[in-house]
């Protein structure tokens, strides 16, 4: 469990700074045990987390809480309004758990907080920006 040790090294570095979240809930299909791992290591590092869970639009933005996460199995997911809302609500660290896989605006070219990619799985894809950190 590499990847734990690098997200806890991660969390444990930002504790003054504003941390935010995103969980894609557009498929049922993603391990959700290890999405809720995830959210808990937050959760319990950096009680402050705001957790944002979002598909094609935003469904919920509240404190990180690993028991209420709802997924949907429609496929459909976008990065745009997450990535808008974290700029505007000028988050420094932004965790997105992703396939990646979902529809980013031609608009957005780059951010000006940290973006880490939180991917189940054992590909690598390619990000449009920041860091990809395969959770697997």
């Amino acid at each position: 469990m590499k990847w734990h040790k690098t997200v806890l090294s991660m969390i444990q570095q930002r504790q003054d700074k504003k941390v935010a979240l995103a969980v894609d809930t557009s498929t049922t299909e993603f391990p959700s045990l290890l999405i809720n791992n995830i959210v808990k290591l937050f959760e319990q590092l950096k009680p402050d987390t705001i957790l944002i869970q979002a598909d094609y639009k935003i469904r919920s933005i509240a404190p990180a809480k690993s028991d209420t996460i709802k997924y949907f199995n429609h496929g459909k997911s976008s990065y745009t309004l997450v990535l808008e809302w974290a700029a505007e609500e000028k988050i420094d660290s932004l965790f997105y758990v992703t396939d990646v896989t979902g529809f980013l605006s031609e608009e957005i070219q780059d951010v000006d907080f940290e973006m880490f990619w939180l991917v189940p799985g054992m590909t690598k894809p390619r990000v449009p920006f920041g860091k990809v950190i395969k959770v697997a």
